[in-house]
């Protein structure tokens, strides 16, 4: 059975507590995932203000836990948005968009050419618009450009999530080892028959959970 984790974005507080444009998602992705299994759903409430989306970081991180694919309604909005395009490449996570199930990484790695593409030609028309007001004579001021703090924010996120594929694996993990050690297994054996009692895949997503397992993955989200 195909595992998914759904990914639902609304713009405004006032759509997600109102269900607006929320429930023509829920039911796009429920068609959709017909003899699948939906593990989890995310809800992303964000404007057009927003570069951080958390909601998306948890749902590709239960994608990694689970080897299971990310799911969304509609590709058009989100994949004008350069933090959606960015963590999507840079997630070892594959997806399906319902409004468009043929696309992939590809089309994604289009769309992000396309969005520095068209950075680089408003930066080019803003450089050439403040020359002109310069020959002008108009006095022009220094602040710094917001297109350049949000590039070098956009790079700094980067450089930060980059890590290794144990150690994201093993983050993913985390806070699922440490619920069910807060329900009573306390101990490497204990948690390992537990979790494959769940059906939560191991790091590797090959074979069952052992003791030595478990202790890679505490140790290394330590």
């Amino acid at each position: 059975m195909s595992r998914f984790v759904a990914y639902y974005r609304v713009s405004t507080a006032r759509q997600g507590q109102s269900g607006l444009g929320l429930e023509a998602q829920r039911e796009a992705v429920a068609r959709f995932t017909t003899g699948g299994k939906v593990v989890a759903e995310f809800v992303e409430v964000e404007s057009g203000k927003r570069n951080d989306r958390p909601e998306i970081a948890k749902a590709l991180a239960l994608c990694r836990v689970h080897g299971a694919k990310l799911v969304i309604a509609k590709l058009d909005r989100l994949a004008r948005n350069v933090a959606f395009i960015a963590n999507l490449m840079e997630a070892d996570v594959d997806f399906v968009a319902v409004d468009m199930p043929q696309a992939n990484k590809l089309t994604v790695h289009i769309l992000a050419a396309m969005a520095e593409y068209e950075r680089e030609m408003i930066s080019a028309r803003t450089k050439a618009a403040l020359a002109a007001a310069k020959a002008r004579g108009v006095k022009l001021g220094g602040p710094v450009k917001l297109s350049d703090v949000a590039a070098e924010q956009g790079r700094a996120k980067g450089r930060a999530s980059r890590s290794s594929t144990a150690a994201s694996r093993a983050a993913d993990l985390s806070p699922i080892l440490r619920a069910v050690r807060s329900e009573g297994f306390d101990s490497a054996r204990r948690l390992a028959a537990e979790l494959n009692e769940r059906g939560i895949p191991t790091p590797s997503r090959r074979g069952l959970w052992q003791a030595t397992t478990v202790q890679r993955v505490l140790s290394a989200s330590r």
